[in-house]
């Protein structure tokens, strides 16, 4: 070691720290081993909090703010170091500064997919994705729980801890919310704040707080989204002229942008098979039409009767079977329908000649 550097580490008595990184939370303030000169400056700035550690106890705490070290306001190294009327310069104790902003945009995600009951699709596999934003709360727990004796620590040395905490958590609670699967895009607000809620003791345990925390995905895997995707346009058959226009569109589309012999031979392809869906349809729908909408029967002829010189009626076919039968109706007798410009004799009207044919002769005596 040169003397120089011994001589510059003993005249040093400004004690501060000036973030350039975005993603430290923890610093150890370098000093040549470690010592501190009675009367030293600490500078603490917004955000940050100065923590004192003598032998790997924590010391004394500094809020934002200047200070000048004496035994006034180091009152716990003082007593941990028996300094009942001052202590000689130089000291040794390190300093830690704690960054207390917020960490944001920290991302999450599940590694693999897991699995989940759902109403609609039976057991599925989903992925999920989102950011979260933390603080340090308890920077003495912090410091006990999480850095320890490390130098520098930053974001990345608990992201992935944090990340394990997060997927568990949002495991629990999406199976907890029993929210069905085609329902959680407009559910992400309650979910994540349901998760947050729950993660808040997670957190708090390494002494951070986590401020925000947001689910910007859950979805499927790519080819199970992809089964979803052709389900859903299965379901659209239901209406095929929606649906062949809809594929009759991207099929011009592909043709048009694709100026190769090869793509406009698709093309030309995909918008032959729309044509002939969009005929099949135009048969179906008019096979369900002759179905749905028969033709009305025809109307029910019936007839006038003129008994002594009376008319009577209007009589159904059933009804003058049956007045044939019993005689009242015989083939001199005058009968008239809409229709006909005048009476005729019932023998002489061709709906009658059946009847009187299907009438027995009188029984022999």
């Amino acid at each position: 070691m040169g003397i120089f550097s011994k001589l510059r580490g003993e005249l040093i008595d400004v004690i501060d720290w000036l973030d350039s990184s975005n993603d430290t939370i923890a610093y150890r303030f370098q000093r040549q081993g470690n010592e501190i000169k009675n009367g030293a400056q600490l500078t603490v700035r917004e955000s940050q909090v100065a923590v004192f550690v003598n032998e790997g106890k924590i010391g004394d705490v500094f809020p934002p703010g200047r200070y000048e070290l004496t035994t006034q306001n180091l009152p716990i190294l003082t007593t941990l170091n028996a300094w009942i009327h001052g202590f000689n310069s130089p000291f040794k104790a390190e300093v830690y500064f704690i960054n207390t902003k917020r960490f944001t945009n920290q991302k999450w995600g599940t590694p693999n997919v897991f699995y989940l009951r759902d109403s609609d699709f039976g057991r599925v596999s989903l992925r999920a994705f989102g950011t979260y934003t933390m603080k340090v709360s308890d920077p003495v727990k912090f410091i006990q729980e999480v850095l320890g004796t490390s130098g520098d620590f930053s974001t990345s040395d608990i992201n992935s801890e944090m990340r394990s905490l997060i997927v568990t958590q949002f495991i629990d609670a999406v199976g907890e919310s029993k929210i069905p699967l085609l329902d959680m895009a407009q559910n992400y607000k309650d979910i994540s704040n349901f998760c947050q809620e729950k993660l808040g003791d997670e957190f708090l345990e390494y002494g951070l707080e986590i401020t925000k925390f947001l689910v910007s995905s859950i979805s499927l895997p790519e080819h199970l989204q992809k089964k979803l995707d052709e389900g859903t346009g299965m379901s659209m058959l239901g209406d095929m002229n929606k649906y062949s226009q809809m594929k009759s569109a991207e099929a011009m589309e592909s043709a048009a942008s694709n100026t190769s012999m090869g793509g406009g031979m698709e093309g030309m392809m995909g918008m032959a098979m729309m044509q002939q869906m969009m005929n099949q349809n135009q048969m179906m729908q008019g096979q369900k039409n002759q179905t749905n909408y028969a033709p009305p029967p025809p109307p029910v002829v019936q007839y006038f009767v003129s008994v002594e010189g009376k008319q009577q009626g209007p009589f159904k076919p059933e009804t003058l079977q049956q007045m044939v039968a019993n005689g009242s109706i015989t083939k001199q007798t005058y009968v008239w329908k809409q229709g006909m410009s005048a009476w005729k004799k019932a023998g002489e009207v061709a709906e009658f000649s059946e009847l009187f044919g299907a009438t027995p002769p009188p029984p022999p005596m």
